[in-house]
């Protein structure tokens, strides 16, 4: 059955919260297109709207929303998800995954669209401190 590693980003506070979705959990995406709006209450955000903005697989081959379907295929690519030029006007065959999201992805990035009234934005984490080691 599906497991699903589900980041959800704040863009109101900057901050994301990752949720770890197995079996019935992870049922509500199977299916689903990016672009879609669910709601929260699937990954512990109720009253919540989130919107699927992409994904990757078990390999980290990215989801993009121009490639119709659940299924690997090798696409010629200029830029976006799955490729970056390092010269300008440069395009490469790359593979990447379709926009439906079957069993066989592994990661799923939300962006939240809509929050009831009065509701709090996801805290961001402190930050980590280093200590020094006291030397002798």
């Amino acid at each position: 059955m599906a497991k699903f590693k589900v980041i959800v980003s704040d863009p109101q506070s900057g901050a994301s919260k990752v949720v770890e979705l197995e079996e019935a959990r992870a049922s509500p995406f199977i299916g689903r297109k990016l672009g879609e709006t669910l709601d929260g209450a699937v990954v512990d955000l109720p009253a919540h709207k989130i919107q699927l903005m992409g994904g990757s697989d078990k390999d980290g081959v990215p989801m993009r929303s121009n490639v119709h379907g659940g299924v690997r295929r090798a696409i010629v690519l200029s830029g976006g998800a799955g490729f970056k030029s390092t010269r300008k006007g440069g395009r490469k065959r790359k593979t990447v995954r379709g926009d439906i999201i079957t069993d066989e992805i592994v990661q799923i990035n939300l962006k939240i669209v809509e929050r009831p009234a009065g509701a709090a934005p996801i805290p961001k984490p402190a930050p980590k401190t280093e200590q020094a080691a006291p030397q002798a």
